[in-house]
This record gives structure tokens, sequence and C-alpha cells, in this order.
């Protein structure tokens, strides 16, 4: 296994050729992020949204009712994941036989490492908010979410510093600076 990205676009219209741009961008920063942090193997699933829906999910995990603009939920967090694939594969039906292949009989969520969610008009506002490109902050976010996933957070100002230090060298290596 390696370090993968999968996609999905909710927002209305869905993807386009724009979004296949992107999607090369954030492999690649995914792939960076991932070899600073010791991370080989495990799938990232992207969700890229518009702002209703990102704040209908920042309501209900966070108690939130506001949009923001990337949000993570992480496989890999505390004692076990909130999803989990519990024994084998069993037949539906009487008489079928589930699967004899081992491999496939284990727990599919064993590689995820998790969501990162991303609101792309608050990422274009976000963007010229703050004078860079799209790319940039899209960036920016994912990187963010990413970290977010391996359990890096910023409540305190030295972890804060910490996190975006490390955000700030993924972005740099990729050719994404201010």
């Amino acid at each position: 296994m390696t370090l993968s990205l999968e996609w999905v676009d909710e927002r209305e219209g869905g993807a386009g050729e724009r979004e296949e741009k992107w999607m090369d961008l954030l492999e690649k920063l995914l792939n960076i992020a991932g070899e600073k942090e010791g991370i080989t193997n495990g799938v990232v699933t992207l969700t890229l949204t518009d702002d209703e829906g990102i704040r209908e999910l920042n309501r209900q995990y966070r108690g939130l009712d506001k949009p923001t603009d990337v949000l993570s939920f992480s496989l890999k967090e505390g004692e076990e994941p909130d999803i989990r694939f519990e024994g084998e594969y069993e037949a539906e039906e009487e008489g079928q036989e589930g699967w004899k292949d081992e491999v496939k009989a284990e727990d599919p969520f064993a590689g995820m490492l998790g969501d990162v969610v991303i609101s792309v008009p608050r990422a274009e506002a976000q963007a010229q908010e703050y004078g860079h490109s799209f790319e940039r902050e899209l960036g920016f976010l994912f990187v963010h979410g990413f970290l977010h996933l391996l359990g890096y957070d910023h409540d305190e100002n030295e972890q804060e510093r910490a996190m975006f230090g490390k955000q700030e060298e993924v972005l740099k290596e990729a050719g994404l600076t201010r």
C-alpha cells in the first residue's frame, strides 16, 4: 500500500478540469507531508463542498452552526476509530459462502487515515483576503487537515507554532509560497 488520496466533489455541478489539476497538487502535498511525518501508507479522503455543506458538518460534529474552511475526521485518533469492521465477510444468502481470501476478510478500514473536508468558496475568499493564490490556500487547508488526521492540534501557542511551521515547510517544498 502507498499513501494515496481519494476525493469527492459534493458541490453542485461537481468536479471539472480545474479540480483535476488541484488533485495533482494535493497528491504532491500529501506525499511531501507524509514523507516528513514518516507516513508512507494509508488513504486520505478529501471532500470538496460549499459553505452550506461544511456548515452542516460543523453543526453536526462540533456544535458550531456556522461555515468553516476545513474539517478533519481522523480514523486513527483515540483507542479505536469510530468506524470499524468486525469479523469476516459473511454470505448474504443461505447457501452462499463468504470470502475465502483472508486479505479480503481483513478490516477494510485499516489503511484509512481519515477524511478532510474543504469549503471551496471559503478557500477562494481566504486566498483573496490573504493576497495569495487559490492553490496556496487550498494546499494550506489540505495540509492543515492532514496534520489534524495525524493528531496535531493548535489549541495552545506552542502547538500552533509547531503545526503551522510544518505546514509552511510542506508548502514551501511544493513551491506554494506567499
